[in-house]
C-alpha cells in the first residue's frame, strides 16, 4: 500500500521510532539509502540538508518523501530516477523522511 495520508497512529510511530529502527543514520543506512544520499554533499541523489531545505515549508513533506521512498521517483531533481523501495515499511520510510527533513 502506497502512502497517501500519515494516521495519527502512524506519525506517532515515525516518532518514536519504528520496530526497526529510530530516525538516525543507523536505519538509512539498513535501508540502504547511503548508497546514493548522504547528508552533506550530493551523491548520486540530492543531499539531506539540500532535501530538508526544499521542503522546509512543505507541511505534507513527510507524507510526500515517505511516499518516495516506498515508490521512487523521477523528475524533482534531475532526470536520475530515485528507484522505489517497496521492502520500506510505511513506518520506516516516515521514520526516514522525518529524520532527513530534520537534517538542516
Amino acid at each position: 500500500m502506497i502512502l497517501v495520508a500519515i494516521r495519527p497512529a502512524l506519525f506517532a510511530i515515525a516518532l518514536l521510532g519504528s520496530g526497526s529502527g529510530h530516525a538516525s543514520p543507523e536505519l538509512a543506512k539498513s535501508r540502504n539509502c547511503v548508497a546514493c544520499h548522504a547528508v552533506d554533499k550530493k551523491l548520486i541523489g540530492p543531499a539531506y540538508k539540500d532535501i530538508a531545505a526544499k521542503y522546509a515549508s512543505d507541511k505534507d513533506a513527510i507524507a510526500r518523501l515517505a511516499k518516495k521512498v516506498r515508490g521512487g521517483g523521477v523528475g524533482v531533481w534531475g532526470q536520475i530516477p530515485m528507484p522505489a523501495n517497496p521492502q520500506v515499511s510505511e513506518a520506516d520510510a516516515i521514520t526516514l523522511a522525518t529524520w532527513v527533513l530534520s537534517a538542516r
